[in-house]
């Protein structure tokens, strides 16, 4: 007779092989068209991106869709096309266009297919200016004895409208930090840039006043290395109208759940896209026309208790061999010629040899030297 044991485990073993993936069947299309533009007042191409979504329960990315006709007017009569500057990504020429304050503005897309869309007209509002953008110290640990302990960083602005038109905002934001390797490798020194993922909006509807005062725009833990030597962050403000603020806080609202069969879906959020010939066809995504203004600050401040990447990147040593006979997996992070026992400090992680593999040796523009 088979143990109690033994029986748990043969009706585990069977339950565990019956498990498969569930892909709830959906009436909405396979294939949708994703409308990914925005257009402003500041210097430069603006981009409008298309792709295909992909049927639910497959992880892979959206299909670029490449060979449309994809152009731009405005309430005075112009009309300006856009070229693809790769597969799917269309941008405007700069030497024509550029986004004016008070005009409407519509997308115009004819497929590849010949489906041909268009965008409500969207006004660009005009946007203040970011009054400040500052940070403040946040306490994780406090220090204790011989622990220094634990900060993390809270980035707010302050923005206002005097003229009391903008009532709607959204925020985006780039990062660029230093990262320095504790070696004296040949790419020791290099700047990591990143762009923002989540969703900042804010109204101002229901107040008396355009306000808005220590807006809570990035939070940055102690998890990361961004603080450890130098840090910056530039902030674009963009004006909305309120159908468009709606469609970010329900975008907003889907980025913030766990997720589960009977959330809301992005397929359920109304784009201001429609195809001509078949209305009923569902676009995603929102062609965005919005002012904008920008403000960047630099932070080089101690914070104690962040984590170091690079703590266990010393492998082994070998005796000091010229030439040394390393493998491609095998990278020199010191040279030590002259000391006793000549030798070599290796690392089987390229990452801590070269900080190309994180970042660029380029040093950027706008970045501010230490006086």
């Amino acid at each position: 007779m088979m143990s109690k044991t033994r029986i748990l485990l043969f009706i585990l073993l069977l339950l565990s092989s019956c498990i498969s993936k569930f892909v709830p069947e959906v009436s909405e299309d396979k294939e949708l068209l994703v409308v990914q533009g925005l257009i402003t007042n500041r210097t430069g191409a603006d981009t409008i991106k298309l792709s295909r979504s992909l049927p639910i329960g497959q992880n892979s990315e959206s299909r670029p869709v490449s060979g449309c006709s994809v152009a731009i007017s405005d309430d005075a009569g112009n009309l300006y096309y856009l070229y693809e500057y790769k597969a799917g990504t269309y941008i405007t020429d700069t030497s024509v266009f550029k986004g004016i304050v008070g005009r409407y503005y519509t997308l115009h897309i004819v497929s590849n297919s010949n489906l041909h869309y268009e965008s409500d007209p969207m006004e660009m509002i005009p946007v203040p200016e970011i009054d400040s953008l500052y940070y403040e110290k946040l306490i994780i640990e406090p220090p204790y004895k011989n622990f220094k302990g634990e900060d993390a960083c809270q980035i707010y602005l302050d923005t206002h409208d005097p003229e009391n038109i903008c009532r709607f905002y959204r925020w985006n934001y780039s990062e660029t930090w230093i990262l320095r390797l504790l070696f004296p490798v040949v790419n020791q020194t290099c700047w990591i840039t990143e762009n923002s993922h989540n969703i900042n909006i804010k109204n101002t509807a229901a107040l008396n006043e355009t306000r808005i005062t220590r807006f809570p725009i990035n939070y940055i833990s102690n998890e990361t290395d961004r603080l450890k030597v130098k840090y910056s962050i530039l902030v674009n403000q963009y004006s909305l109208n309120e159908d468009e603020y709606n469609y970010w806080e329900k975008i907003q609202s889907i980025d913030e759940q766990v997720g589960g069969l009977y959330d809301v879906i992005p397929a359920s959020i109304q784009s201001n896209v429609r195809c001509i010939e078949d209305p009923g066809e569902k676009v995603l995504g929102y062609f965005s026309v919005s002012a904008m203004s920008s403000r960047r600050i630099f932070i080089k401040d101690d914070f104690p208790g962040i984590i170091d990447r690079y703590n266990n990147c010393i492998k082994d040593t070998i005796p000091y061999v010229d030439p040394p006979g390393l493998g491609v997996s095998v990278w020199i992070l010191d040279d030590e010629p002259y000391h006793i026992g000549p030798y070599r400090v290796l690392t089987s992680d390229k990452g801590c040899a070269d900080c190309t593999v994180r970042g660029s040796v380029l040093r950027p523009d706008f970045w501010k030297d230490d006086k």
